[in-house]
């Protein structure tokens, strides 16, 4: 080897490894002090690329669990609401059933009607006030809302909240009086209408359905065809038959009765008087001692003119007349119109005396459709029945002052509150699905940032061994270099 003064490689070389393992024990130094593997771009340039994008994923997802987590307030707080309104209607829905008993004088009506009125207010407000975070959430302003709950655009989940304004909901019906009174027929009690078999489309709030009724069918008949698909369709069908009998004068009468059953009853009876309780009493006691057998009961209409007939089950309502009676007989199909006045329909037939052997007369009953939420009929151009939209019988306009409206707001406040139960259902499937949601983005992140800590973090053991073997390299390179700067002494020898 040549002796040379003017360049030292060996101190070249020591020092160029003493640089190199001081860049060592500062990349040791820095990633143990900051816990990253990668502190810049130069560590590792396509990992600091990955590990930012799991970055954003992960921060993205912890919001989204933030924001589900708001969903969830949102939901509890609609559906505590929604059970104070289920608790008021309750409430009401005892008023009504007081009301209808008939121990209750009208000054007693009109106080439950107070009351009444107080709480259908305080379920108005309720609906008006109840807000999440100054957003209303009952009064049909909210409408549909996105809730963000991924990372990313689109990751969301839709949420309704209905209108819950007292004039809002309620029962929805429709009141069909099916054909009208049928007269004389050559046969006794032989149905001598014009209706014919037909299919009666009912669409509902949850879904249609088609009903076919035979010929002749009794509004019982289509009542239990209709109710047959009543999860179909969320329509209930409750069917009625009232027939109005007055007479001409006073005397002996006898009547053959049936409904319900497949017999006739003979009802024979003596009047005073051709109106009032009095006069018409006989009439009615005769009538409702059979009425185990007929199906048909009695009472005195509401003009104190005539007696009523009514079957509650909806079989049509057969009258004969076998004997001479004292005088005619009259009478007039009626049927409730959307707010359960009663309503003529058709023309009076009368039975005529004394030509009215083997007279034979039949009333079909009318059809009371009802549904927590709207639906439609349409009546494929049957007799039954016509084309028609229900009505709401709002929760707004709840009445218990009479035995009839008592009677019916039962059935708007048992719709009203099959509509808050299934509003309630809806969110506590939301708050479900919420949860759902939190869970599973809870455990995305948990798996994302475990993937961005094997390329991010740094490996304490693996960087403690690289700092103690650069700080070895460290003190073995600066030895070597006052080492090296020593062999330039060895050409001094020469020149002595």
């Amino acid at each position: 080897m040549a002796s040379i003064i003017n360049t030292n490689i060996s101190s070249l070389t020591a020092q160029r490894n003493q640089g190199m393992s001081q860049a060592a024990l500062s990349t040791a130094i820095q990633r143990l002090s900051s816990g990253l593997r990668i502190n810049s771009a130069r560590d590792d340039a396509a990992g600091l690329a990955i590990s930012e994008r799991f970055t954003s994923q992960i921060r993205g997802l912890n919001q989204a669990v933030r924001n589900a987590n708001d969903g969830v307030s949102l939901a509890q707080t609609a559906e505590g609401s929604l059970k104070a309104s289920s608790d008021i209607l309750q409430r009401v829905r005892e008023l009504a059933v007081q009301s209808a008993n008939a121990t209750n004088s009208a000054s007693d009506r009109q106080a439950l009607n107070q009351e009444v009125s107080q709480l259908v207010a305080e379920l108005d407000r309720i609906a008006q006030t109840t807000e999440f975070n100054g957003q209303k959430l009952l009064d049909g302003s909210f409408g549909t809302a996105q809730f963000q709950v991924g990372a990313n655009a689109g990751q969301t989940i839709t949420a309704t909240t209905a209108n819950l304004r007292t004039s809002q909901y309620g029962n929805n019906r429709v009141t069909t009086t099916g054909p009208g009174i049928q007269s004389a027929a050559a046969m006794p009690f032989t149905f001598n209408g014009t209706l014919t078999g037909d299919t009666v489309a009912i669409n509902g709030g949850l879904g249609s359905a088609n009903i076919t009724y035979a010929v002749n069918a009794s509004a019982k008949d289509i009542a239990e065809s209709i109710n047959l698909v009543t999860a179909q369709t969320g329509v209930r069908a409750t069917a009625k038959t009232e027939v109005q009998v007055t007479f001409d004068t006073v005397g002996a009468y006898t009547l053959e009765l049936r409904s319900d059953s497949t017999s006739v009853e003979t009802v024979s009876f003596s009047i005073s008087a051709i109106q009032g309780a009095n006069g018409l009493s006989s009439a009615i006691a005769a009538i409702n001692e059979r009425s185990s057998k007929t199906g048909i009961t009695a009472t005195l209409n509401g003009a104190g003119t005539g007696i009523m007939l009514s079957n509650t089950t909806g079989n049509n309502i057969m009258i004969g007349e076998a004997v001479t009676n004292a005088g005619n007989v009259t009478m007039q199909k009626y049927a409730r119109d959307s707010s359960q006045a009663l309503v003529a329909v058709g023309a009076p037939v009368t039975m005529l005396t004394p030509n009215a052997a083997n007279f034979n007369y039949v009333s079909s009953g009318y059809l009371v459709l009802d549904s927590d939420k709207s639906f439609a009929v349409d009546a494929n151009g049957g007799t039954a029945m016509v084309d028609t939209n229900s009505t709401l019988r709002k929760v707004s306009e709840l009445d218990v002052s009479t035995v009839l409206k008592a009677s019916d707001a039962l059935q708007t406040v048992d719709s009203a509150l099959s509509f808050l139960s299934g509003e309630r259902a809806k969110l506590g499937a939301l708050q479900s699905r919420f949860d759902t949601t939190i869970a599973n983005l809870q455990v995305t992140s948990e798996n994302l940032t475990a993937s961005r800590s094997r390329i991010l973090d740094a490996d304490f053991a693996a960087e403690t061994a690289a700092l103690s073997r650069a700080q070895i390299l460290q003190q073995a390179a600066t030895a070597m270099v006052a080492q090296a700067n020593q062999l330039p002494q060895g050409v001094l020898a020469l020149l002595r």
